[in-house]
């Protein structure tokens, strides 16, 4: 049976990009019960993915008659779905601002990680270490005393900064000594119980490598 024919959440997910593991924290922090169909690149495609979704990519969620297929939507409409706990903050000024931080996130540092998942894991120096340095330069930013980014909550922001992080040493990011902080804040959530319940095997071999 596809995730289609499914009354319950279903996400179609690449084991191993960053986008999709973007969403499956999500859904882990949420405790919110999902079946997980993985959608290796390089493998057959499920049936009904072309159907669900016009450009037959991951991750695409299937809630009952809706099929959901960009990230920022996807994490958006959980959040709103399964409202507790709340990852996005309730008043329109800090909702506002938090996603302008989540658009820079993407803008500046998942589209420069998005060229070293294209291309042969050691390859792109100058890639990495334009990654390397453009996070650097935010290392204030993670210095704050506050747990968590700008928050001592987990929020939307940490979900989408926790995948990228996860990924730097695997992809031979090595950050300067000067980020720290970045490292610090990176191990405190990875030690978190959903961060670790939204691994794949593929992602938990990422750090092993």
């Amino acid at each position: 049976m596809t995730l289609s024919q499914r009354t319950s959440i279903g996400l179609y997910t690449d084991p191993s990009a960053v986008e999709s593991h973007r969403v499956r924290l999500v859904l882990a922090e949420k405790g919110i019960g999902v079946e997980v169909v993985e959608v290796a690149p390089e493998g057959p495609q499920p049936e009904d993915l072309a159907d669900l979704n016009p450009y037959a990519e991951t991750p695409t969620l299937v809630d009952r008659d809706l099929a959901l297929y960009d990230p920022r939507v996807i994490c958006e409409y959980l959040d709103e779905r399964f409202p507790h706990p709340p990852l996005m903050p309730i008043d329109p000024v800090s909702r506002a601002k938090a996603k302008l931080v989540i658009s820079r996130i993407d803008r500046d540092w998942y589209q420069l990680l998005g060229q070293l998942e294209q291309v042969e894991r050691r390859g792109k120096p100058a890639v990495r270490r334009q990654l390397a340095e453009s996070l650097a330069a935010s290392a204030d930013v993670f210095d704050t005393g506050m747990a968590y980014f700008l928050s001592d909550e987990i929020t939307m922001m940490d979900c989408v900064l926790a995948p990228l992080l996860w990924r730097l040493g695997y992809y031979g990011v090595e950050l300067p000594a000067e980020a720290a902080a970045i490292e610090a804040y990176a191990e405190r959530l990875f030690a978190r119980d959903p961060f670790q319940a939204s691994l794949t095997r593929t992602e938990q071999a990422m750090r092993a490598a």
